[in-house]
């Protein structure tokens, strides 16, 4: 079953810098009660505490003048009862001590009363003040929100406080310095303490979250707090805007709705999706960064039209420009640029000052750059028709003169190559045709104003290029090359200082410069592994600056139906006026496996071990995916072909069906109109292709099996003594070295063949057998273009561009689609309001197959 193990030291009961980690200031800091009132030792528990309580009363009051103690009147013993059952349950009982500590559990203390107020050092404390606690030498104070006051049945003095977070105290940790240094988080972490803890009142002030920093006025405070943190998947969420009655055992401090535990429901019937369908949006627009060739947008897209959401990809920016093709062809209504994210940025704000130049923006700051540029021909404008005409007398004799007829793009950049950055125009001059366009510097068009205004106009009318507040959603996974094990010069100290991590602080930029409603970011696990999670870290930080809300989890692309395990980081954000989206629970059952830090185990998206009720479908097999594809060879150059049988799977119909019944359920059940596109695979080398043919067409067959190799008891291989090493027509071994030495001997990999029953782990950007499983099962090949994007997910109808290795690489870069297509689900429900505060959410039944049984049920009623 696709779950997870909660251990007792996921959830902290202090704020300590490291929160799994930290231990409560009760057990650091605990007092011994005066010797005078311990109980005697002969005594029973019972008749001991009756003489602690005794005494207690006989010695009020000397006790006047103590450093702690409490105040009276204390409650009501009845409201005291009905307010904290458990402090009076008549003897201690382990409990659950709060729903955020999952499985953890501890004694509670029995109460004899509660009391509103204490003195502590002489200062007055009341009920739900906030206050510093004490804490370890060198350390700065805790600080917490009291709950609760009470005298235990032994004679104790204790508060129970409910933390606040700094942010350095939190999974932000070393990028605290991006956030204010007044601003705390409140938590659902509560603890019992001596009441001689309490050091300081404070003054912190709530506030709501919004996204102008410039508005949000901080009133006179000693910390201001806008934002709960919760550790169930780094969650940094809003503040309710109503509050339950704090300090109760039947009561949360923060919100009635708010459940970390469990997995929320939302809209599992199939008439919930449908009327929420018929209550279509209007278009929600997305951009997608780094897009590759756009399955991270195209899933997304799938997923939103499914929840009722018109998701449209109206913008995508990748450097790679056969990604940008396949792209192109498959989302023919999108703007796609092919260029760096970076220049992208420069250019959205170049675009945005000419917007205001032209008036098409209201700007209160005139847009001087381009005062200047165009003041010369603003000037001439004032003078007289005879000017102009002796202008062009002059011209006629100099040699041919240049017109431009129309500009057609911009962009920021060197288009050029010429060494020389800045903003660039690419334009049609009059008399000459499209192979004599040319891109220009901005500068030398000073004397096109109109031109350029009626570019720019147009531009803006349609949004060709997005302006601050065009966006709903931006997407995108930010390549990190330097956290990659392959990289052996890798900066374990800051790698933000390197140059191949920086597109994660582009990303991060221009998600500032846009402000969408909703962020998701897509990484590779290692960005919360390498380096003690410091990026993953660092992007939570910048969004939280942002004053976004943010979650972050890891998720299993065969939990979500494919077979390939594949599990991948995903961060969301979302504005403080949206709901934050939550995370699909699985949908099959695929065991969740691979090395995640201890401190980020409670952010693996799965259900809890041990959670009842939970039916989730048989996980999927290559053979699932790929039996019905046609046989081809290993020299096979065909691009498109016909399919030769019919799907035989569910996920084959799925996965064949025409782009229209993605989005329209009337077209259901119709066949596929196009061919098979890509069903070719990377044409190995004669001596490759001479391996694969020796490989066994069995399961677990890899060279190992072939001659002259044999394996050790410790599984490792060496050269078998007695068998002659055998040579291929070339005159290489069969057997190349490079095999016999890899990860020293250990590995089964090279040339190995995958088998049908099995789950892949990870398709990869490289189909060369040397070093990983990518042989057919049965065919003398590798995988073919086609079979590895069934296993990402890829409908059939999507085509893709460039040379074959170069598809491979589109292909095993991308987000796989059915993972895409569920946090799609999930972020139309959250555009709609209709997101649970829970982290994760369980999906309809079925899906995404929910429209065609709809379909059919509804064919059935009218027969």
């Amino acid at each position: 079953m696709s779950s997870r193990r909660r251990s007792k030291s996921d959830t902290p009961i202090s704020p300590k810098p490291d929160p799994e980690a930290s231990s409560s200031p009760k057990k650091k800091l605990k007092t011994e009660l005066n010797a005078d009132l311990t109980p005697i030792s002969n005594s029973s528990p019972k008749s001991s505490a009756a003489k602690t309580r005794k005494v207690k009363a006989e010695l009020r009051v000397e006790e006047d003048d103590a450093p702690a103690r409490f105040l009276e009147p204390h409650f009501p013993d009845r409201e005291a009862r009905e307010r904290w059952p458990l402090r009076y349950a008549g003897k201690k009982k382990k409990v659950v001590a709060e729903k955020n500590s999952r499985d953890d559990s501890e004694e509670v203390i029995q109460a004899l009363h509660h009391y509103s107020q204490a003195k502590v050092d002489n200062i007055t404390y009341n009920l739900f003040d906030d206050a510093h606690v004490k804490a370890e030498d060198g350390e700065d104070d805790y600080i917490c929100k009291i709950i609760e006051m009470f005298e235990a049945v032994d004679g104790e003095l204790y508060f129970t406080a409910q933390w606040y977070y700094r942010a350095k105290d939190t999974v932000v940790k070393d990028h605290a310095h991006l956030i204010n240094d007044k601003r705390v988080f409140f938590s659902e972490v509560r603890d019992d303490n001596p009441l001689d803890c309490l050091v300081k009142k404070l003054n912190i002030a709530r506030i709501p979250l919004t996204m102008d920093k410039k508005k949000k006025r901080l009133p006179s405070c000693d910390f201001y707090c806008d934002m709960l943190y919760l550790l169930p998947y780094s969650s940094f969420v809003k503040l309710p805007t109503s509050e339950k009655k704090v300090g109760s055992e039947t009561s949360s401090t923060i919100s009635s709705e708010v459940d970390t535990d469990g997995a929320c429901e939302v809209n599992s019937e199939i008439g919930d999706v449908t009327q929420a369908q018929q209550c279509r949006k209007p278009e929600v627009t997305l951009l997608d960064l780094y897009s590759g060739c756009g399955a991270m947008s195209t899933g997304l897209c799938l997923g939103g039209n499914l929840s009722g959401v018109n998701l449209v990809t109206k913008w995508a920016v990748d450097l790679n420009q056969y990604a940008c093709e396949s792209l192109r062809f498959n989302h023919p209504e999108t703007q796609v640029r092919n260029e760096m994210a970076e220049d992208f940025l420069l250019l959205l704000k170049e675009w945005e000052m000419l917007c205001k130049y032209f008036s098409l923006i209201k700007s209160k700051e005139p847009q001087q750059k381009y005062i200047d540029l165009f003041a010369n021909e603003d000037e001439g404008e004032d003078e007289g028709e005879d000017e102009e005409e002796e202008e062009d007398e002059k011209t006629e004799d100099d040699g041919e003169v240049f017109e431009v007829e129309k500009i057609l793009a911009i962009c920021y950049g060197d288009p050029n190559e010429t060494k020389k950055r800045g903003l660039f125009l690419k334009v049609r001059w009059k008399g000459y045709g499209s192979d004599e366009d040319t891109w220009e510097p901005i500068d030398g068009l000073s004397n096109c104003k109109e031109k350029l205004k009626d570019f720019v106009t147009s531009g803006y009318k349609s949004k060709s290029l997005p302006l601050p507040g065009d966006v709903d959603v931006i997407c995108g996974g930010p390549p990190c090359q330097g956290i990659s094990g392959f990289n052996r010069f890798r900066n374990k100290e800051n790698p933000l200082e390197d140059e191949k991590n920086k597109q994660l602080v582009v990303y991060m930029d221009l998600v500032e410069y846009l402000r969408p409603k909703y962020v998701l970011m897509e990484n590779v696990v290692d960005i919360v592994k390498f380096a003690n999670g410091f990026l993953g870290r660092y992007a939570l930080g910048r969004l939280i600056s942002m004053n976004y809300q943010v979650r972050m989890g890891m998720m299993a692309a065969g939990a979500y139906g494919l077979p390939q395990f594949r599990m991948r980081m995903f961060m969301w954000g979302a504005q403080p006026t949206e709901k934050l989206p939550q995370y699909p629970l699985p949908t099959h059952d695929v065991v969740v496996r691979g090395v995640i830090p201890t401190e980020f185990e409670m952010n693996v998206v799965a259900y809890e071990e041990g959670h009842k009720d939970v039916h989730l479908e048989k996980k999927l097999l290559l053979e699932d995916a790929i039996s019905d594809l046609p046989a081809v060879e290993n020299d096979e150059r065909r691009d498109e072909m016909p399919y030769d049988e019919p799907p035989k799977t569910e996920f084959q119909h799925l996965i064949r069906s025409p782009r229209e019944e993605r989005f329209d359920s009337s077209t259901m059940s119709k066949p596929a109109m196009h061919p098979l596109y890509d069903h070719r695979p990377l044409e190995l080398n004669t001596d490759d292709y001479q391996r694969v043919c020796q490989i066994p067409k069995r399961k677990g067959a890899n060279f190992r099996d072939l001659p002259g190799v044999r394996v050790r008891p410790d599984k490792r291989v060496e050269w078998d003594p007695d068998v002659k090493r055998v040579y291929l027509e070339s005159g290489k071994p069969l057997v190349p070295d490079y095999a016999m030495s890899f990860v020293n001997g250990s590995s089964s990999k090279p040339f190995a063949r995958l088998w049908w029953d099995e789950t892949v782990p990870t398709v990869v950007t490289r189909a060369e057998p040397h070093n990983q499983a990518i042989t057919h099962p049965e065919q003398d090949r590798v995988m073919t273009i086609r079979e590895n994007a069934r296993l990402q997910g890829f409908p059939d109808y999507y085509k893709l561009f460039g040379p074959v290795k170069e598809r491979y690489i589109q292909v095993g870069n991308a987000v796989a689609v059915p993972v895409a297509r569920a946090l799609g689900y999930s972020l139309g429900m959250a555009f709609q309001g209709l997101a649970g505060d829970a982290p994760v959410c369980s999906l309809p039944k079925k899906f995404p197959n929910i429209l065609k049984r709809h379909s059919s049920a509804s064919s059935e009623e009218v027969a």
